[in-house]
């Protein structure tokens, strides 16, 4: 049996909002293996960003661990956290966070200009070379050198799939990646992100849709700060032209 990639033991996270103490995780364990791919659903309110700011590192618990692929993270400081976000794990927003001035293959190359696992010192012309292949990936060689507004939605989501997966990170976290599409576009990053998955990438999805969370073979239902069921399911394929 694998190791969990992902382990978090008595997550507790608390805000201070005036004199009430709020409790956005409650004692939260959960476990993930290396190649599953994870929805994770719940209303607002229920805990579910907040985990995912925890295991993006981004945030870190008042108690409990975080132990990714073997490493307690939970207690690092900000800049052992930036490191471990630029390394290991790959980010995919609702919103794209792309770079407005920046060509899709620029917005694709920056996580390699911050990357000082030595890829800093490589020529330019590589960077582009693995940037390129990233684009490739997702089928948007052709749009390298276009601008986010030249782009549709579903278009700049896959420039941001490609930045993410630019470093080769252990695992993704995907947050709401088709909140801001139709229908189609979000079929096609969906069964991108399948195609990720069936090739060995490890995924982590928070949704609100029941209809996307089904493209994942296991379904994380959050509320009140708890987990309130965890469940398997098949998992969608891709769909036939």
């Amino acid at each position: 049996m694998s190791q969990p990639i992902i382990k978090t033991i008595d997550l507790v996270k608390t805000y201070q909002m005036g004199d009430i103490v709020v409790t956005a995780l409650d004692q939260v364990s959960v476990e993930i293996k290396p190649g599953e791919f994870v929805a994770i659903m719940g209303p607002s309110g229920s805990g579910k960003s907040t985990l995912m700011n925890i295991l993006g590192c981004l945030d870190r618990p008042n108690s409990g661990q975080y132990i990714l692929a073997g490493d307690d993270v939970s207690t690092l400081n900000r800049t052992e956290l930036a490191h471990i976000r630029n390394h290991r794990i790959g980010f995919i927003f609702q919103s794209y966070n792309l770079l407005s001035r920046a060509s899709a293959l620029q917005n694709v190359m920056l996580p390699l200009l911050y990357n000082q696992n030595g890829l800093k010192s490589i020529a330019d012309s590589e960077r582009q070379t693995i940037a390129m292949s990233a684009l490739e990936s997702v089928d948007l060689v052709e749009r390298a050198h276009h601008l986010p507004k030249e782009m549709s939605g579903g278009q700049q989501q896959r420039v941001a799939i490609a930045r993410a997966l630019v470093n080769d990170p252990l695992i993704i976290l995907a947050d709401e990646p088709t909140g801001n599409l139709d229908s189609r576009s979000g079929i096609e990053i969906m069964e991108i992100l399948c195609d990720l998955n069936q090739r060995g990438r490890t995924i982590v999805m928070v949704t609100h849709s029941a209809e996307i969370a089904e493209y994942a073979q296991r379904t994380i239902y959050f509320r009140d700060g708890r987990i309130e069921k965890d469940l398997s399911h098949k998992g969608k394929t891709k769909e036939k032209k």
